[in-house]
């Protein structure tokens, strides 16, 4: 592996701003959309998908470098992969449920969803395409999912002030929260070039 001399400070800040994984990559939109009705759920969900990028992104980039690819099992890893973010994802929920069982309820279904969440699998994909080591792949996964928390609990700070406001028949709902998260897309495309993750 010869990974991109790129510094593992620019690869977190560029995953949260210029290459977030939602706003300018589109991934992760289903759960986005769903949760960020309301500010305190669509938190819970940012800090549990922050979190379980985070590990799995780190966890994947041994699995595919000193495993997968040393022995020529590549094409095992979407797979591979797949397994290490459900484990980590039902560990996280049974934490999730002892200690914070509001949070649980008010989550739902969406927490354990967070497995097949393609914003997980995108980021443990991008680390293995762009030759990611260690550090910047926890980097890239930990900055993924702080740009992802950022960006749904922007949207569901906006779909609440939103609520009162009069909004067109034909808008409300999903058509308000995508004229959103497009005007937001745009904002965070406005900071490309400033930081080079590649």
């Amino acid at each position: 592996m010869n990974p991109p001399h790129v510094s593992p400070l620019a690869v977190f800040f560029g995953a949260i701003f210029t290459e977030n994984i939602l706003l300018a990559l589109y991934l992760g939109m289903c759960s986005y959309l769903a949760i960020s009705r309301d500010v305190r759920p669509a938190v819970g969900l940012g800090a549990a998908v922050t979190l379980v990028l985070a590990i799995s992104s780190g966890i994947n980039n041994l699995l595919y470098w000193r495993i997968l690819n040393p022995f020529g099992l590549e094409h095992l890893q979407f797979i591979s992969f797949m397994l290490v973010i459900a484990a980590v994802v039902q560990c996280l929920e049974m934490i999730i449920e002892r200690y914070t069982p509001r949070l649980h309820l008010a989550l739902g279904i969406y927490l354990p969803l967070i497995t097949v969440n393609c914003a997980i699998l995108g980021v443990c994909l991008f680390m293995v395409i762009r030759r990611y080591d260690l550090v910047q792949s926890v980097a890239y996964g930990a900055g993924g999912g702080i740009g992802w928390w950022l960006a749904i609990v922007a949207l569901a700070g906006i779909r609440q002030r939103l609520q009162t406001s009069r909004i067109p028949r034909g808008l409300q709902g999903p058509g308000i929260a995508l004229i959103a998260s497009g005007i937001m897309a745009l904002a965070f495309m406005g900071l490309t070039g400033i930081i080079r993750t590649r």
